[in-house]
Protein backbone atom coordinates (compact mmCIF):
# COMPACT_ATOMS: atom_id res chain seq x y z
CA UNK A 1 0.00 0.00 0.00
CA UNK A 2 1.22 3.69 -0.95
CA UNK A 3 2.26 5.92 1.95
CA UNK A 4 0.04 8.38 -0.14
CA UNK A 5 -2.92 6.17 0.13
CA UNK A 6 -2.28 5.18 3.73
CA UNK A 7 -2.79 8.75 4.50
CA UNK A 8 -5.79 9.94 2.87
CA UNK A 9 -7.56 6.57 4.92
CA UNK A 10 -5.85 7.73 8.09
CA UNK A 11 -7.60 11.23 7.62
CA UNK A 12 -10.56 9.56 6.72
CA UNK A 13 -10.42 7.87 9.79
CA UNK A 14 -9.98 10.83 11.77
CA UNK A 15 -12.65 12.57 10.05
CA UNK A 16 -15.35 9.43 10.81
CA UNK A 17 -13.99 9.82 14.82
CA UNK A 18 -15.28 13.61 14.43
CA UNK A 19 -18.74 12.02 13.04
CA UNK A 20 -18.99 9.76 15.73
CA UNK A 21 -18.39 12.73 18.54
CA UNK A 22 -20.97 14.54 16.27
CA UNK A 23 -23.34 12.00 16.53
CA UNK A 24 -22.83 11.55 20.45
CA UNK A 25 -23.77 15.09 20.91
CA UNK A 26 -26.60 14.97 18.62
CA UNK A 27 -27.97 12.10 20.72
CA UNK A 28 -27.27 13.77 24.05
CA UNK A 29 -29.42 17.07 23.20
CA UNK A 30 -32.09 14.40 21.27
CA UNK A 31 -32.08 12.91 25.15
CA UNK A 32 -32.65 16.63 26.69
CA UNK A 33 -35.61 16.51 23.68
CA UNK A 34 -36.97 13.87 25.12
CA UNK A 35 -37.32 15.29 28.99
CA UNK A 36 -38.95 18.94 27.94
CA UNK A 37 -41.33 17.11 26.08
CA UNK A 38 -42.26 14.35 28.34
CA UNK A 39 -42.57 17.14 30.86
CA UNK A 40 -44.61 18.95 28.41
CA UNK A 41 -46.68 16.52 27.09
CA UNK A 42 -45.38 16.73 23.25
CA UNK A 43 -45.79 14.01 20.97
CA UNK A 44 -42.01 12.49 20.42
CA UNK A 45 -43.24 12.83 16.73
CA UNK A 46 -43.55 15.89 15.17
CA UNK A 47 -44.30 15.95 11.54
CA UNK A 48 -43.79 19.24 10.66
CA UNK A 49 -40.95 20.06 12.54
CA UNK A 50 -39.61 16.84 10.54
CA UNK A 51 -40.29 18.01 7.34
CA UNK A 52 -38.69 21.86 7.82
CA UNK A 53 -35.85 20.56 9.65
CA UNK A 54 -34.99 18.16 6.28
CA UNK A 55 -35.88 20.28 3.59
CA UNK A 56 -33.43 23.05 5.39
CA UNK A 57 -30.27 20.58 5.39
CA UNK A 58 -31.39 19.22 1.74
CA UNK A 59 -30.75 22.54 0.69
CA UNK A 60 -27.14 23.22 2.28
CA UNK A 61 -25.70 20.53 1.61
CA UNK A 62 -27.22 20.96 -2.11
CA UNK A 63 -25.21 24.46 -1.73
CA UNK A 64 -22.25 22.33 -0.87
CA UNK A 65 -22.71 20.31 -3.79
CA UNK A 66 -23.26 17.03 -1.47
CA UNK A 67 -26.36 14.50 -2.31
CA UNK A 68 -29.26 16.25 -0.71
CA UNK A 69 -30.70 12.48 -0.43
CA UNK A 70 -27.45 11.43 1.05
CA UNK A 71 -28.06 13.73 3.72
CA UNK A 72 -31.94 12.94 4.40
CA UNK A 73 -30.96 8.89 4.66
CA UNK A 74 -27.89 10.15 7.58
CA UNK A 75 -30.66 12.26 9.05
CA UNK A 76 -33.48 9.74 8.87
CA UNK A 77 -31.55 7.01 10.11
CA UNK A 78 -30.17 9.63 13.41
CA UNK A 79 -33.73 10.88 13.92
CA UNK A 80 -34.99 6.71 14.10
CA UNK A 81 -32.35 6.26 16.52
CA UNK A 82 -33.62 9.78 18.65
CA UNK A 83 -37.35 8.60 18.45
CA UNK A 84 -36.14 5.22 20.47
CA UNK A 85 -34.13 7.06 22.91
CA UNK A 86 -37.09 9.38 23.57
CA UNK A 87 -38.93 6.57 23.85
CA UNK A 88 -37.19 5.55 27.15
CA UNK A 89 -37.42 8.96 28.83
CA UNK A 90 -41.19 8.12 29.68
CA UNK A 91 -44.53 10.54 28.88
CA UNK A 92 -46.92 12.90 30.09
CA UNK A 93 -49.70 11.05 31.90
CA UNK A 94 -53.04 12.59 29.71
CA UNK A 95 -55.45 11.23 31.85
CA UNK A 96 -56.27 12.95 35.01
CA UNK A 97 -59.06 10.51 36.97
CA UNK A 98 -58.60 7.99 38.73
CA UNK A 99 -57.96 3.85 38.06
CA UNK A 100 -56.60 1.56 36.35
CA UNK A 101 -55.91 0.23 32.68
CA UNK A 102 -56.47 -3.32 32.49
CA UNK A 103 -55.35 -5.15 29.28
CA UNK A 104 -57.14 -8.78 29.07
CA UNK A 105 -54.72 -10.72 26.92
CA UNK A 106 -52.12 -8.56 28.78
CA UNK A 107 -49.17 -11.19 28.76
CA UNK A 108 -49.48 -11.22 24.51
CA UNK A 109 -46.38 -9.62 22.76
CA UNK A 110 -49.15 -7.08 21.53
CA UNK A 111 -50.71 -6.64 25.70
CA UNK A 112 -46.59 -6.27 26.80
CA UNK A 113 -45.97 -3.33 24.27
CA UNK A 114 -48.75 -1.29 25.56
CA UNK A 115 -48.55 -2.21 29.22
CA UNK A 116 -44.86 -0.67 28.43
CA UNK A 117 -46.30 2.38 27.31
CA UNK A 118 -48.50 3.04 29.72
CA UNK A 119 -46.50 1.81 32.57
CA UNK A 120 -43.72 4.82 31.48
CA UNK A 121 -46.68 7.32 31.32
CA UNK A 122 -47.93 6.86 34.76
CA UNK A 123 -50.50 4.55 34.83
CA UNK A 124 -51.18 1.71 36.98
CA UNK A 125 -51.48 -1.37 34.87
CA UNK A 126 -52.99 -4.85 35.74
CA UNK A 127 -53.54 -7.77 33.43
CA UNK A 128 -55.88 -10.46 32.47
CA UNK A 129 -54.83 -14.06 30.55
CA UNK A 130 -57.09 -17.18 30.20
CA UNK A 131 -55.90 -17.97 33.83
CA UNK A 132 -56.87 -15.06 35.59
CA UNK A 133 -59.81 -14.21 33.91
CA UNK A 134 -61.96 -16.13 36.94
CA UNK A 135 -60.58 -12.68 38.71
CA UNK A 136 -62.10 -9.93 35.75
CA UNK A 137 -65.13 -8.67 38.29
CA UNK A 138 -62.82 -7.42 41.10
CA UNK A 139 -59.57 -5.71 38.38
CA UNK A 140 -61.56 -4.30 36.26
CA UNK A 141 -63.66 -2.54 39.17
CA UNK A 142 -61.41 0.50 39.51
CA UNK A 143 -60.96 0.77 35.59
CA UNK A 144 -60.41 3.42 33.74
CA UNK A 145 -60.24 1.73 30.80
CA UNK A 146 -60.20 -2.00 29.61
CA UNK A 147 -57.98 -3.11 26.41
CA UNK A 148 -59.24 -6.51 24.88
CA UNK A 149 -56.02 -7.69 23.12
CA UNK A 150 -56.55 -11.49 22.30
CA UNK A 151 -57.02 -13.58 19.16
CA UNK A 152 -59.55 -12.54 16.63
CA UNK A 153 -61.81 -15.63 16.51
CA UNK A 154 -61.79 -14.84 20.94
CA UNK A 155 -62.26 -11.44 20.60
CA UNK A 156 -65.93 -11.39 20.83
CA UNK A 157 -66.17 -14.00 23.70
CA UNK A 158 -64.51 -12.44 25.74
CA UNK A 159 -65.93 -9.00 25.04
CA UNK A 160 -69.60 -10.97 26.03
CA UNK A 161 -68.11 -12.55 29.36
CA UNK A 162 -66.74 -9.22 30.75
CA UNK A 163 -68.28 -8.57 34.03
CA UNK A 164 -69.96 -5.27 34.52
CA UNK A 165 -67.38 -2.46 34.20
CA UNK A 166 -67.47 1.66 35.76
CA UNK A 167 -70.04 3.60 33.66
CA UNK A 168 -67.19 5.82 32.81
CA UNK A 169 -64.31 2.82 31.74
CA UNK A 170 -63.70 3.12 28.20
CA UNK A 171 -64.06 -0.78 26.71
CA UNK A 172 -61.58 -0.67 23.24
CA UNK A 173 -60.33 -3.67 21.37
CA UNK A 174 -56.89 -3.99 19.08
CA UNK A 175 -58.08 -6.73 16.74
CA UNK A 176 -57.82 -5.73 13.19
CA UNK A 177 -61.89 -6.22 12.12
CA UNK A 178 -64.01 -3.86 13.39
CA UNK A 179 -67.61 -4.02 13.23
CA UNK A 180 -68.33 -7.37 14.94
CA UNK A 181 -66.35 -6.36 18.10
CA UNK A 182 -67.54 -2.64 18.15
CA UNK A 183 -71.20 -4.07 18.24
CA UNK A 184 -70.60 -6.55 20.97
CA UNK A 185 -68.86 -3.57 22.91
CA UNK A 186 -71.43 -1.34 22.86
CA UNK A 187 -74.32 -4.39 23.53
CA UNK A 188 -71.94 -5.21 26.29
CA UNK A 189 -71.18 -2.01 27.98
CA UNK A 190 -73.20 1.64 28.52
CA UNK A 191 -70.66 3.53 28.85
CA UNK A 192 -67.63 5.03 26.64
CA UNK A 193 -66.65 2.59 23.62
CA UNK A 194 -64.15 2.85 20.89
CA UNK A 195 -62.66 0.35 18.39
CA UNK A 196 -58.84 0.18 17.97
CA UNK A 197 -56.92 -1.44 15.30
CA UNK A 198 -52.94 -0.69 15.91
CA UNK A 199 -51.30 -1.33 12.13
CA UNK A 200 -48.10 -3.08 13.46
CA UNK A 201 -46.39 -5.72 15.15
CA UNK A 202 -45.51 -5.67 18.86
CA UNK A 203 -41.86 -6.05 17.78
CA UNK A 204 -41.90 -2.05 16.55
CA UNK A 205 -39.33 -0.20 18.54
CA UNK A 206 -41.74 2.99 19.51
CA UNK A 207 -44.55 4.46 18.47
CA UNK A 208 -43.27 6.98 16.14
CA UNK A 209 -44.90 7.62 12.76
CA UNK A 210 -46.99 3.93 13.67
CA UNK A 211 -51.26 4.02 12.13
CA UNK A 212 -53.37 3.27 14.94
CA UNK A 213 -57.03 3.35 13.50
CA UNK A 214 -59.95 4.07 15.65
CA UNK A 215 -63.26 3.72 15.05
CA UNK A 216 -66.18 5.58 16.65
CA UNK A 217 -68.30 3.57 19.13
CA UNK A 218 -70.09 6.12 21.82
CA UNK A 219 -69.10 8.95 23.92
CA UNK A 220 -66.07 10.24 21.85
CA UNK A 221 -65.61 13.30 24.30
CA UNK A 222 -65.20 10.37 27.28
CA UNK A 223 -62.03 8.20 25.27
CA UNK A 224 -60.64 11.66 23.49
CA UNK A 225 -57.83 10.90 26.66
CA UNK A 226 -56.87 7.82 25.00
CA UNK A 227 -56.51 8.98 21.82
CA UNK A 228 -54.43 11.67 22.66
CA UNK A 229 -51.97 9.32 25.04
CA UNK A 230 -51.68 7.37 22.09
CA UNK A 231 -50.41 10.71 20.12
CA UNK A 232 -47.79 11.72 22.78
CA UNK A 233 -46.19 8.73 22.32
CA UNK A 234 -45.94 9.43 18.76
CA UNK A 235 -48.65 7.39 17.01
CA UNK A 236 -50.42 8.80 13.52
CA UNK A 237 -54.19 8.34 14.34
CA UNK A 238 -56.81 7.85 11.68
CA UNK A 239 -59.96 8.12 12.22
CA UNK A 240 -62.02 5.74 10.08
CA UNK A 241 -65.91 4.48 10.10
CA UNK A 242 -65.99 0.48 10.94
CA UNK A 243 -67.32 -1.08 7.84
CA UNK A 244 -65.07 1.38 5.79
CA UNK A 245 -62.14 -0.07 7.91
CA UNK A 246 -62.85 -3.96 7.67
CA UNK A 247 -63.00 -3.56 3.75
CA UNK A 248 -59.71 -1.61 3.53
CA UNK A 249 -58.24 -4.40 5.57
CA UNK A 250 -59.47 -7.05 3.19
CA UNK A 251 -57.19 -5.47 0.63
CA UNK A 252 -54.22 -4.73 3.56
CA UNK A 253 -53.98 -7.85 5.02
CA UNK A 254 -56.57 -10.31 3.89
CA UNK A 255 -55.18 -10.22 0.16
CA UNK A 256 -52.07 -9.14 0.37
CA UNK A 257 -51.18 -12.04 3.04
CA UNK A 258 -53.47 -14.90 1.51
CA UNK A 259 -50.89 -13.81 -1.69
CA UNK A 260 -48.19 -14.14 0.31
CA UNK A 261 -49.22 -17.51 1.80
CA UNK A 262 -49.99 -18.86 -1.65
CA UNK A 263 -46.93 -17.29 -2.81
CA UNK A 264 -44.59 -19.47 -0.48
CA UNK A 265 -46.38 -22.96 -1.21
CA UNK A 266 -45.95 -22.60 -4.40
CA UNK A 267 -42.27 -21.78 -3.83
CA UNK A 268 -42.17 -25.19 -1.48
CA UNK A 269 -44.08 -27.24 -4.20
CA UNK A 270 -41.93 -26.39 -6.87
CA UNK A 271 -38.71 -26.89 -4.66
CA UNK A 272 -37.19 -23.59 -5.25
CA UNK A 273 -34.06 -23.24 -4.27
CA UNK A 274 -34.15 -20.19 -2.12
CA UNK A 275 -30.11 -20.06 -1.52
CA UNK A 276 -29.68 -19.67 -5.25
CA UNK A 277 -33.21 -17.13 -5.46
CA UNK A 278 -31.49 -15.05 -2.81
CA UNK A 279 -27.92 -14.85 -4.30
CA UNK A 280 -29.21 -13.72 -7.58
CA UNK A 281 -31.81 -11.34 -7.25
CA UNK A 282 -32.13 -7.37 -7.45
CA UNK A 283 -33.01 -5.68 -4.22
CA UNK A 284 -36.36 -5.41 -5.49
CA UNK A 285 -37.18 -8.97 -5.81
CA UNK A 286 -35.28 -9.93 -2.73
CA UNK A 287 -37.29 -7.33 -0.88
CA UNK A 288 -40.78 -9.46 -2.10
CA UNK A 289 -39.25 -12.82 -1.23
CA UNK A 290 -38.28 -11.21 2.05
CA UNK A 291 -42.00 -10.21 2.71
CA UNK A 292 -42.84 -13.60 2.01
CA UNK A 293 -40.36 -15.19 4.32
CA UNK A 294 -41.76 -13.02 7.08
CA UNK A 295 -45.10 -13.94 6.99
CA UNK A 296 -43.57 -17.86 7.82
CA UNK A 297 -41.57 -16.63 10.34
CA UNK A 298 -45.15 -15.80 12.22
CA UNK A 299 -47.62 -17.56 14.04
CA UNK A 300 -49.45 -19.49 11.27
CA UNK A 301 -53.22 -19.22 13.61
CA UNK A 302 -53.02 -15.13 13.65
CA UNK A 303 -52.87 -15.24 9.83
CA UNK A 304 -55.59 -17.91 9.06
CA UNK A 305 -57.28 -15.65 11.69
CA UNK A 306 -56.97 -12.28 10.02
CA UNK A 307 -57.66 -14.33 6.29
CA UNK A 308 -60.32 -16.11 7.41
CA UNK A 309 -61.93 -13.11 9.69
CA UNK A 310 -64.68 -12.83 7.01
CA UNK A 311 -67.32 -14.15 4.66
CA UNK A 312 -65.96 -10.81 2.41
CA UNK A 313 -62.41 -11.53 3.12
CA UNK A 314 -62.80 -14.81 1.21
CA UNK A 315 -65.19 -13.72 -1.54
CA UNK A 316 -62.44 -10.80 -2.46
CA UNK A 317 -60.21 -13.45 -2.27
CA UNK A 318 -62.37 -15.68 -5.04
CA UNK A 319 -62.40 -12.87 -6.85
CA UNK A 320 -58.60 -12.29 -6.78
CA UNK A 321 -58.79 -15.97 -7.71
CA UNK A 322 -60.80 -15.36 -11.25
CA UNK A 323 -59.15 -12.40 -12.02
CA UNK A 324 -55.47 -14.36 -11.77
CA UNK A 325 -57.27 -16.98 -14.03
CA UNK A 326 -58.03 -15.04 -16.34
CA UNK A 327 -54.57 -13.08 -16.57
CA UNK A 328 -53.52 -16.70 -16.91
CA UNK A 329 -55.42 -17.07 -19.69
CA UNK A 330 -54.15 -14.27 -21.73
CA UNK A 331 -50.54 -15.01 -21.60
CA UNK A 332 -51.54 -18.58 -22.67
CA UNK A 333 -52.84 -16.90 -25.95
CA UNK A 334 -49.61 -15.06 -26.09
CA UNK A 335 -51.96 -12.17 -26.33
CA UNK A 336 -49.78 -9.31 -25.60
CA UNK A 337 -51.57 -6.33 -27.58
CA UNK A 338 -54.49 -6.94 -24.45
CA UNK A 339 -51.46 -7.50 -21.88
CA UNK A 340 -50.07 -3.76 -22.35
CA UNK A 341 -54.03 -2.71 -22.98
CA UNK A 342 -53.99 -3.92 -19.46
CA UNK A 343 -51.42 -2.66 -18.00
CA UNK A 344 -52.07 0.29 -19.37
CA UNK A 345 -55.28 0.94 -17.81
CA UNK A 346 -53.82 0.21 -14.07
CA UNK A 347 -51.11 2.66 -15.23
CA UNK A 348 -53.89 5.42 -15.42
CA UNK A 349 -55.63 4.12 -12.63
CA UNK A 350 -52.60 4.53 -9.94
CA UNK A 351 -52.76 8.08 -11.18
CA UNK A 352 -49.83 9.53 -9.84
CA UNK A 353 -49.32 7.44 -7.09
CA UNK A 354 -47.21 5.10 -9.73
CA UNK A 355 -44.21 7.79 -9.83
CA UNK A 356 -44.38 8.06 -6.10
CA UNK A 357 -44.35 4.89 -5.26
CA UNK A 358 -41.01 4.31 -7.34
CA UNK A 359 -39.60 7.33 -5.43
CA UNK A 360 -40.13 5.40 -2.05
CA UNK A 361 -39.38 2.14 -3.20
CA UNK A 362 -36.07 3.54 -4.19
CA UNK A 363 -35.08 4.51 -0.25
CA UNK A 364 -36.29 0.75 0.53
CA UNK A 365 -34.35 -0.52 -2.67
CA UNK A 366 -31.23 1.15 -1.58
CA UNK A 367 -31.54 -0.04 2.45
CA UNK A 368 -32.02 -3.51 0.95
CA UNK A 369 -28.82 -3.59 -1.26
CA UNK A 370 -26.58 -1.64 1.45
CA UNK A 371 -27.25 -4.55 3.82
CA UNK A 372 -27.05 -7.53 1.53
CA UNK A 373 -24.41 -9.77 2.86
Amino acid sequence: MSKELLALRNKIDEVDKSILSLINQRLALVAEVGEVKSEHGIPIYDPKREADMLAKRKQEAEDLSISPALIEDILRRLMRESYISENDKGFKKVYTGKGSIVIIGGNGQMGKLFARLFTLSGYTVKTLGSKTMHQAAEVVADAAAVIVTVPINKTCEIIEQLPPLPKDCILTDFTSIKVKPLQAMLAKHTGPVVGLHPMFGPDVPNLAKQVIVYCQGRYPEQYQWLIEQMRIWGANLCAIDAKEHDKCMSFIQALRHFTSFSYGVNLQREHADLEQLVTLSSPIYRLELMMVGRLFAQDPVLYADIIMASDANIELIKRYYQCFGQMVELIEQRDKTKFIENFNEVTKWFGNYAERFIKESQVLLKFANDNRE
